[in-house]
């Protein structure tokens, strides 16, 4: 994929999810109106209006789109100088980005599945297990974070999701980029590795 492609695919993007966005808010208006949704699902907490998904869902899209793009070209563009077989290297790359996005797209819509339906149980298990997954892959990855929110969108409404993805990126960034490293240091610093 070269910039030209990755520009396409970014604006075809953020276009569908603006689409989407604009159907599903249009469905909600003509189905008992646009829903809101109260934070921790609390009636005394403040409660956030689905309408704000019309700017934040393709604000979110371009953005965190555009660097799964580049990081992707990043990296497959290094991938094919420094090495040999790097066009497999970078193919491999590519389908890692498509996984990320769509392995979080489904989690996020078995969450929000789960609480739709009242398996209360299995969206605390979800929700939980979702946190110590954080520890184990990289979903600080902006693909990632991207498929979580789209993922979690027609039940919680975009601002809801945002918030969640956000603290477990946090979590999983911290782990991957400072514990996990610090970690590995001390290990060889102590001569066991």
């Amino acid at each position: 994929m070269n910039e030209q492609q990755a520009k396409r695919i970014r604006i075809y993007l953020t276009v569908a999810v603006l689409l989407a966005e604009i159907g599903h808010l249009a469905w909600e208006h003509f189905h008992g109106g646009i829903a809101s949704h109260h934070f921790l699902n609390r009636a005394d907490m403040p409660a956030v209006s689905n309408g704000w998904g019309l700017l934040l869902l393709p604000a979110i899209s371009w953005f965190l789109g555009g660097i799964a793009l580049r990081r992707s070209i990043a990296t497959a563009a290094a991938a094919t100088i420094n090495a040999p077989g790097g066009q497999a290297e970078a193919a491999g790359l590519a389908r890692g980005v498509f996984v990320g996005f769509f392995a979080e797209l489904l989690f996020g819509a078995s969450l929000a599945a789960t609480f739709s339906l009242g398996y209360q149980d299995v969206t605390s298990i979800l929700f939980f297990g979702m946190l110590l997954l954080a520890l184990v892959f990289r979903v600080y990855r902006a693909e990632c974070v991207l498929g979580f929110v789209l993922g979690m969108t027609f039940t919680f409404g975009a601002i809801l999701p945002a918030l969640v993805a956000s603290v477990t990126a946090v979590i999983s960034a911290v782990a991957h980029r400072v514990l996990y490293p610090l970690a590995r240091r001390v290990w060889m610093a102590l001569g066991l590795g």
